[in-house]
C-alpha cells in the first residue's frame, strides 16, 4: 500500500526539520495565558455576586473578601500578559529557525537546479514563493499557531465549567457558536475553497511576476512614454487579482455576516433562556447569580472564537503556501556522481551534442545538432555564427546550465555528468555578455570568484583585469557598493570587474561570452589587456560576434541552425568562400559604416 503523502503542516515539519516540541512547548504556555486571562472575568462575578447579595446593606459586605478577588484579578491579568509573552518569545524563536532553515533548504535546491528551470519559471513567482509564503509562515507559527492551541484549550475548560455550573444555560451559550461553525466548517470543506485559494496565490505570483517584468523594462517603458495602464500583462493581471478578490468576497459574504451575527448575539440567546428558566427555579437569587456568571463571561468567549474561525482560515492559506514551497522543493536538481571523476588534463570536447530545449521534441525543433570539436588545453577555440546559431547555448552545456539531450560534452576526458558541480566550476570559469553585480562592495563582487580570498589576492586580481585604477577613483575604493543598490558603473568596468573574478578564481578552462561587447574602444584596449592575463595556457572557449577579436583563435568554429559547418584557421575560413567569408565581409561592410 502506497504511504500518502503528508499535506500542510505535516508537511511543514517534514521539509524544514524542524522539532515540534518548542512549539508544543509554546502552545501550553499559551493556554496558560488565555485561561490565567479569565480568571478576571470569574473574579469581577465574586466581587459582583458579594455586593448584589448585600445590596440593601452595603455595611454587611466583606470589603476584605472583594479586595482579595480585586488584588487575584490583577495578578492573574499580570500572570496571564507574563506568560502570553513567555509563549511569544518561545514560538518567535521556533518560527525563525524554521524559517531560517527552509530559506537555506530552498537557497541550497534552487543553486542545483537546471538553468533551464528558471527560463520556465518567472522570477516574480519564485521571489513570492521564497519571500511571501515562506515569510507568511513567520505570521502562523510565531502568532496563529500559540494562539489556536491556546484557544482550544482554553475554550475546552471554559465551556466544561460552564455546563458543570448549568448544563442549560452551558448548552444555550454553546448552541450559537457551535451553529456558527458549522456554517465556517461548509465553507473551509467546500472543494472550491480550496481551489479559490489556490487560484488566489496563483493570481499573486502572476500579479509579482508582471511587476517583476514591468520595473525591469521600465527604461523602455518610459523611452516610449508608456503607463502601467498600456504595458497589457501587469494590467491585466492586476485586474484579475481584484476581479477574483471580489469575487471570492461575494461568494462568502452571506456565511460571514451569519457567523459573526451568532457570535457576537450570543447574550440574545442567553438572556431569554435565563429569564425562562429562572421562572421554574425554586431558589430565584441563586439562580440569578449564576445567570450573572453567564452574562458576564458569554461575551468573552466571542472573541477567542472569532480568533478560532480565522486561525481556520490562516491554516488554509498556509497549506496552499506549503504546497507552493514543496512544489519549488521537488524540481528535478542536476544529477551527481556518488564520486566525482578526477579530469586527465584540461581538453574540452563536444562528442555528437545534440540539445533541445523541450525535451522529447522532434529532431527538426533542436537548439543543437550533432555538434563535435575539441578545444585543446593551452589554444583558443572561437564560436562564430549568425544570431541564433546556438553559440551561447553550447557555451551553457559546459557548466551543465542545461544536460545534452544527447551525446556527451567532457572535460580531460572525463563527462561533465560524472563531476561532482563544485568540482565542474572550480574547473571553469565565465565571463558571460552580461555581466550581473551583486548589491555588495567592489571587494565582495570580486571575491566571489573565490571565496575566502584575501585583501591582497582581490587587488591583484583587479590589477591584472585593468580595474584597479577606477576602482581606486570610487568614493569608497574596494568598499564602494555597487550593483543593484548601488554605484553604477559602465558597461566596460563591470566586464573587468567579471574579468577580475575570473583571474581571481584561476580556472584551467575559460569561457567569454563576448566579453568586449559592452566596450568603447579605450575600455576595450583594456579588457584585451585583461584576457591576455586570464588566458594564458589555458583552454580557452570564445562566443564572439566582432570577428577581428578572434583572427588569431587556434580553431574556429563557424555554427549555423544549430550545426558547426564550418572548422578551421581564421585564413583558411575565408579561402572557403563559405558561411564565414560572408560573416567576415559583413563585419568589415558594417566596420566602416559612416553616417552620411
Amino acid at each position: 500500500m502506497t504511504k500518502k503523502a503528508k499535506t500542510g503542516l505535516a508537511r511543514l515539519w517534514e521539509i524544514s526539520g524542524a522539532t515540534p516540541w518548542p512549539l508544543a512547548a509554546a502552545g501550553m504556555v499559551s493556554a496558560c495565558a488565555t485561561l490565567l486571562l479569565f480568571v478576571p472575568y470569574y473574579c469581577v462575578y465574586s466581587i459582583l455576586v458579594e455586593i448584589v447579595s448585600k445590596a440593601g446593606d452595603l455595611s454587611r459586605a466583606d470589603f476584605g473578601y472583594i479586595f482579595k478577588y480585586a488584588w487575584l484579578a490583577l495578578g492573574a491579568a499580570g500572570a496571564g500578559l507574563a506568560a502570553m509573552y513567555a509563549g511569544s518569545v518561545l514560538c518567535h524563536r521556533a518560527a525563525f529557525k524554521v524559517l531560517y532553515d527552509l530559506k537555506i533548504k530552498l537557497a541550497g535546491h534552487l543553486a542545483r537546479l537546471p538553468l533551464g528551470f528558471f527560463a520556465d519559471h518567472p522570477s516574480g513567482a519564485i521571489k513570492k514563493t521564497i519571500e511571501y509564503n515562506v515569510e507568511q509562515l513567520e505570521g502562523f507559527i510565531a502568532h496563529q499557531l500559540p494562539d489556536l492551541i491556546g484557544t482550544l484549550v482554553s475554550l475546552a475548560i471554559i465551556f466544561a465549567y460552564m455546563l458543570v455550573l448549568d448544563w442549560r444555560l452551558g448548552l444555550v451559550s454553546l448552541v450559537p457558536i457551535l451553529v456558527a461553525f458549522v456554517l465556517q466548517w461548509r465553507v473551509f470543506t467546500n472543494p472550491d475553497t480550496g481551489k479559490l485559494m489556490q487560484q488566489k496565490q496563483a493570481g499573486l505570483a502572476a500579479m509579482n511576476a508582471a511587476a517583476v517584468e514591468y520595473v525591469r523594462g521600465m527604461p523602455v517603458i518610459k523611452a516610449f512614454g508608456q503607463t502601467v495602464k498600456s504595458f497589457g500583462i501587469l494590467h491585466a493581471r492586476i485586474t484579475g487579482y481584484r476581479n477574483l478578490a471580489l469575487a471570492i468576497t461575494q461568494t462568502y459574504k452571506t456565511h460571514n455576516i451569519l457567523y459573526h451575527t451568532l457570535l457576537s448575539g450570543i447574550l440574545v440567546f442567553l438572556a431569554p433562556a435565563g429569564i425562562f428558566l429562572l421562572k421554574g427555579t425554586a431558589d430565584h437569587t441563586a439562580f440569578a447569580f449564576t445567570l450573572l456568571f453567564f452574562l458576564i463571561l458569554a461575551p468573552g468567549v466571542s472573541a477567542p472564537v472569532t480568533k478560532l474561525a480565522f486561525l481556520g482560515a490562516g491554516v488554509k492559506m498556509i497549506a496552499v503556501g506549503v504546497k507552493n514551497i514543496d512544489e519549488l522543493l521537488q524540481a528535478e536538481p542536476i544529477s551527481q556522481p556518488a564520486v566525482s571523476q578526477s579530469c586527465r588534463g584540461c581538453d574540452v570536447a563536444f562528442r555528437n551534442v545534440s540539445f533541445s530545449y523541450n525535451q522529447g521534441a522532434a529532431a527538426a525543433t533542436m537548439a543543437l545538432k550533432h555538434i563535435d570539436f575539441t578545444a585543446r588545453q593551452g589554444t583558443v577555440t572561437a564560436l562564430v555564427g549568425p544570431s541564433g546559431s546556438g553559440k551561447s547555448t553550447v557555451a551553457h552545456l559546459l557548466p551543465r546550465f542545461w544536460d545534452v539531450t544527447a551525446g556527451a560534452v567532457e572535460i580531460g576526458g572525463v563527462n561533465i555528468k560524472d563531476m561532482l558541480t563544485e568540482d565542474l566550476m572550480n574547473t571553469v570559469s565565465f565571463v558571460f555578455q552580461d555581466v550581473f553585480l551583486f548589491d555588495d562592495t567592489v571587494f565582495e563582487n570580486i571575491r566571489i570568484g573565490k571565496p575566502g580570498a584575501g585583501a591582497a589576492q582581490v587587488r591583484a586580481a583587479a590589477q591584472a583585469a585593468q580595474c584597479h585604477e577606477f576602482i581606486a577613483r570610487l568614493p569608497q575604493g574596494y568598499d564602494t557598493k555597487i550593483g543593484g543598490g548601488g554605484l553604477a558603473l559602465s558597461g566596460g568596468e563591470m566586464q573587468r570587474i567579471a574579468i577580475a573574478r575570473a583571474i581571481l578564481r584561476d580556472a584551467p578552462v575559460i569561457v567569454l561570452d563576448e566579453a568586449t561587447s559592452f566596450a568603447d574602444p579605450e575600455n576595450e584596449v583594456k579588457i584585451q589587456k585583461a584576457l591576455t592575463e586570464l588566458l594564458q595556457g589555458k583552454t580557452v572557449i570564445i562566443i564572439a560576434h566582432r570577428l577581428h577579436t578572434v583572427q588569431h583563435a587556434d580553431q574556429i568554429c563557424v555554427l549555423d541552425q544549430g550545426r558547426i559547418v564550418e572548422q578551421g584557421k581564421h585564413g583558411e575560413l575565408l579561402a572557403r568562400q563559405g558561411v564565414y567569408s560572408r560573416l567576415w565581409r559583413a563585419y568589415l561592410d558594417a566596420d566602416q559604416w559612416v553616417l552620411a
